[in-house]
């Protein structure tokens, strides 16, 4: 019987229970406790004080990746990727589906996935023609309502493991949960003291202060490279058709697909070598980490290809024990690794490790490099975060469905010889823009904590 849970409920409880749920895991502990803490303080209903508005089930087959209105999915809430990485649909297919524009300041939430990602949300912040699909609600503070000064306490609220848990618990399905209108019936909401509100919009305007200014740095550090190599608002040439020689195609290669010939191809190789520095390949100025896992612990801190976040470039682990990790787990990680993405690179999954874990492990999918001192790790990012570089590693690409790429494609790849007096002054921008980016999200877990506080408070 030991690390099994017993609750005791009386069957009179479950007419007040959503569809009698009668399911173990709707009474774990971890849930009772929070009804516990939630009786003893001052709630509202989540729809007394908020609405909710359910996105437009837009068709598939519309969706692209330079034009039309943005479309927020799933992952890109659970994610929080920036607006500029969402897909597209069709002007005509959101004006077909009667779609409706974000605001600034509207709150998003996801209402299908795995716990624990059912009920995530993401803040949205100065959109420009963009929405959200069928899976994700937009939630806006009402009004009418007096009991909560703005969207920026919502949120903070919304992200506590009081909110979180009651929606996971409330959310149906057997893998994939979703969460209906019932869910946000039952929701409740803590009612805050106006000065922890104050508090919190203050914690939160300052996350995203600083957020954009961690954009505008990397966006700075970006920018000057591209113009730098001559490659700002430079396009290749995309003509249908290029003839190669047998004995500078196939016999060099050994790929006859047409993708892997396309002039663009060619046209990037050539600027790139051409720099007037000169240029050199990344496996002759990286280590690469091969290092491998012992497992010799009980549990680790694992980072997958979806833990890159494809907007700002960071990464995320998740805490997994050793009998559940999948095989794939093998990489030993250290702090200011690069990591790469072999799993559909030109999504530009490339991320600096900037945190110490001696429990850190990664997939076998990414190459992992550390530098030297003649290439600065965050000058490589930004330079394989660019569309030029994430077009060109398409070329050595395998597969169609799930496209990757090998360890020497990366190695082999030619990069500039930027001046180490600039690599310097980029890497700046770089880690200035991380310093921002980390103390932004301290800020929204400073917000979250008073919210949690406050509910623990009145509770005692």
């Amino acid at each position: 019987m030991e690390g099994l849970e017993i609750a005791i409920i009386d069957f009179s409880e479950l007419s007040k229970v959503i569809d009698y749920r009668i399911e173990s895991e709707y009474y774990a502990h971890r849930f009772l406790e929070i009804d516990n803490i939630l009786s003893q303080i001052k709630t509202v209903p989540f729809t007394k004080i908020a609405t909710f508005i359910n996105g437009r089930p837009y068709n598939s087959d519309c969706f692209n990746s330079t034009e039309g209105v943005r479309i927020s999915k799933i992952g890109d809430v659970t994610n929080k990727r920036e607006i500029t990485e969402w897909e597209y649909t069709t002007s005509d297919e959101f004006i077909n589906q009667k779609g409706k524009l974000l605001v600034d300041g509207d709150i998003l939430m996801t209402l299908t996935g795995d716990p624990p990602d059912v009920g995530k949300v993401n803040y949205i912040r100065n959109p420009q023609n963009a929405s959200w699909n069928q899976r994700v609600a937009k939630i806006q503070i009402k009004s009418t309502q007096k009991m909560y000064s703005s969207n920026d306490v919502l949120f903070a609220v919304l992200t506590t493991e009081f909110v979180r848990s009651q929606l996971e618990r409330y959310a149906k399905g057997i893998r994939q949960r979703n969460l209906g209108n019932e869910s946000f019936d039952r929701l409740l909401i803590p009612v805050l003291s106006e000065n922890t509100q104050k508090m919190i919009e203050k914690s939160i305007k300052l996350s995203f202060s600083s957020l954009s200014e961690s954009q505008r740095l990397y966006n700075d550090a970006e920018d000057q490279l591209l113009e730098e190599l001559g490659l700002k608002d430079w396009q290749p040439n995309n003509a249908p058709v290029n003839i190669k020689l047998l004995k500078d195609s196939f016999e060099v290669s050994g790929r006859l697909d047409a993708e892997y010939y396309q002039s663009k191809y060619d046209d990037i190789e050539t600027v790139v070598t051409k720099y007037k520095h000169g240029y050199d390949r990344i496996g002759n100025l990286f280590a690469q980490n091969t290092d491998v896992c012992d497992y010799k612990k009980d549990a680790y801190n694992y980072i997958e290809i979806g833990d890159i976040n494809i907007s700002d470039g960071t990464a995320k682990f998740n805490h997994v024990s050793k009998k559940a990790l999948p095989d794939n787990a093998k990489r030993v990680l250290h702090k200011d690794d690069l990591l790469i993405s072999k799993v559909r690179p030109y999504r530009g999954a490339v991320a600096i490790i900037d945190f110490d874990d001696e429990k850190l492990i990664g997939s076998g999918a990414f190459t992992v490099l550390h530098e030297n001192s003649t290439y600065k790790k965050e000058v490589l990012q930004v330079l394989l975060r660019t569309q030029i570089y994430k077009d060109w590693l398409l070329k050595w690409n395998v597969g169609s469905s799930y496209p990757i790429i090998k360890d020497e494609d990366i190695l082999n790849l030619p990069i500039p010889m930027i001046p180490l007096g600039i690599q310097k002054e980029l890497a700046e921008y770089v880690q200035k823009s991380i310093s921002l980016r980390n103390e932004a999200k301290q800020l929204l877990e400073n917000a979250k904590i008073m919210v949690e506080r406050e509910i623990e408070k009145g509770g005692e």
